[in-house]
């Protein structure tokens, strides 16, 4: 058995899949394209070792940010786990609703041989010069990072990265729990989020890169390094740079609803009860226990 779970940044996903895994003796998989990183840890909300519960935990910290990681390496990784434990339950957590796509679904990808620095492009100068390559692209132009990664696949394979990914037919059976919460009280959770993201060491985090004069897509193109990056660099001032995070976060909060429900149609959605989490366990299992009848 395949779980999904999914939804915006500070809903409970990763509290939900340690409760599951325990109840089906699972293991857990990755579905967040940051937290594939070694290092990004305050800033991607990474479980930490301690909150793991023994459960396996895979495709967290596979990479340092200096490699290069597509969603090509992505779903050969993922697929592999999937085969090596067809006889297990797993639970694929996470809010990179294409990881999720690109892991159960038919997309195909071919795998880039050369990769391009679109560092000194400006968010405008690189969608304009993807569209003069593919007019009929549809992406969300102020996602940098879908942005760049359509750029280098055209780039590669002279081709869309549309043409050949429509990815409709369901490749593995899979229950999708999406947990949510209404939008007055999401955005209220990420601004506090950040808040603590600070209290815990998110700028020292982000400096230690920094420092080290690394500019990889992970630091400059993620939310809460890329913003940060500006500050240490006195484009910004902290202040700015918490703003910016904060209003990116929910903006990307936005997104994520948008894609998730647009390429997802069989999720079952759970607003989360946060005064008490296990109404909201009991719900979810009850969901499972009818999907598998």
């Amino acid at each position: 058995m395949i779980i999904v779970i999914t939804g915006p940044t500070g809903v409970g996903k990763t509290k939900l899949s340690i409760e599951l895994a325990k109840k089906y003796n699972g293991i857990i998989i990755n579905a967040d394209s940051m937290q594939i990183y070694k290092g990004l840890d305050i800033g991607t909300a990474k479980i930490k070792e301690e909150e793991k519960e023994n459960i396996p935990h895979y495709l967290f910290d596979i990479k340092d940010v200096t490699e290069e990681y597509t969603i090509y390496n992505y779903q050969k990784d993922v697929r592999e786990l999937l085969e090596k434990f067809k006889d297990r339950n797993i639970i694929l957590v996470g809010g990179t609703a294409l990881y999720i796509k690109a892991a159960l679904y038919d997309y195909k990808f071919k795998e880039e041989t050369t990769h391009y620095d679109f560092t000194n492009y400006s968010d405008k100068e690189l969608y304009d010069k993807l569209l003069k390559l593919d007019k009929d692209i549809v992406i969300d132009k102020n996602n940098r990072r879908r942005v760049e990664r359509a750029l280098e696949y055209i780039l590669n394979n002279k081709e869309s990265i549309n043409t050949n990914k429509e990815g409709n037919k369901k490749l593995y059976d899979a229950i999708f729990v999406g947990l949510t919460t209404d939008r007055k009280h999401l955005y209220d959770i990420i601004n506090n989020r950040v808040d603590v993201m600070l209290k815990d060491g998110l700028l020292e985090e982000v400096k230690y890169f920094y420092d080290k004069k690394i500019y990889t897509k992970p630091l400059i193109n993620g939310i809460g390094y890329k913003e940060v990056y500006r500050y240490l660099s006195n484009e910004i001032s902290l202040n700015e740079a918490i703003e910016l995070i904060k209003r990116n976060s929910r903006r990307y909060a936005k997104r994520q609803y948008t894609f998730l429900n647009n390429q997802f149609d069989n999720i079952k959605w759970f607003n989360v009860n946060f005064n008490d989490f296990k109404n909201t366990l009991k719900e979810v299992e009850s969901y499972i226990k009818e999907k598998m009848n």
